[in-house]
C-alpha cells in the first residue's frame, strides 16, 4: 500500500473484537518502534505491551478509554537515556516516543488492526497499577486489536485544513 494511502485510510479505532492478536503482528508493531528514528539515536523508548485479562481490567482505574481492546501498549520514555537540547535543555524524550508511537500506529494500521491514542488517562494511576519507574515519563497509551463490527473512522476523520493554512514558504508571516 502506499504510504499517503495508508495514512489517510488510518482511523481512530475506537471498538474492537475480541479477536486475539497474533504475536507475529505485535512483533511488527514493536519492530516498527524499534526502528523509529530518535534524537542522536539514544533510543529512549520504553513499552509495556498488556494481555493478560487482569492487567487489561485495570485499566478503568487509570482511564476511562481501552474499548476492550484484547492489548494495550504504555508508551513511555526513559528521563535518564533520552537527548536533552544543550541550549535550552529541552527533553526530546516526549518527541521520541511520539515518533515511536506514530510509527507503530502505522504499522497497526498497514497489518489491517486497529488502534488510537490515548491521551486521556492518569499518568500517576498508571505508573502506580503498572509499577513503572519513577524515571519513565508515560506518553501513551495504544489499544490495539481488530476492529469490531461497528468500528468506523469518525465524521470528523476527513475533515482537514487546507495545505495553505499551514504551511508557511520562507517566512511564516
Amino acid at each position: 500500500m502506499d504510504f499517503l494511502e495508508l495514512a489517510k485510510n488510518r482511523y481512530s479505532c475506537r471498538s474492537f473484537s475480541d479477536r486475539k492478536v497474533e504475536g507475529e503482528k505485535l512483533e511488527r508493531i514493536l519492530e516498527a518502534g524499534r526502528v523509529a528514528p530518535t534524537a542522536v539515536n539514544y533510543q529512549p523508548q520504553r513499552i509495556l505491551v498488556l494481555q493478560e485479562k487482569e492487567q487489561l481490567e485495570k485499566l478503568c482505574e487509570c482511564t476511562a478509554y481501552g474499548w476492550g481492546a484484547p492489548v494495550m501498549m504504555v508508551v513511555c520514555y526513559d528521563k535518564n537515556v533520552s537527548w536533552k537540547r544543550k541550549f535550552d535543555g529541552k527533553d526530546e524524550g516526549i518527541v521520541d516516543a511520539s515518533i515511536v508511537t506514530t510509527h507503530m500506529i502505522l504499522e497497526i494500521a498497514s497489518l489491517g488492526l486497529g488502534t488510537t491514542w490515548i491521551g486521556s488517562f492518569d499518568p500517576e494511576k498508571v505508573r502506580e497499577v503498572y509499577q513503572i519507574p519513577e524515571q519513565y515519563e508515560i506518553v501513551a497509551l495504544l489499544p490495539v486489536g481488530y476492529p469490531g463490527e461497528d468500528a468506523a473512522p469518525s465524521v470528523a476523520h476527513e475533515k482537514r485544513n487546507s495545505i495553505e493554512e499551514f504551511v508557511f514558504w520562507e517566512s511564516i508571516q
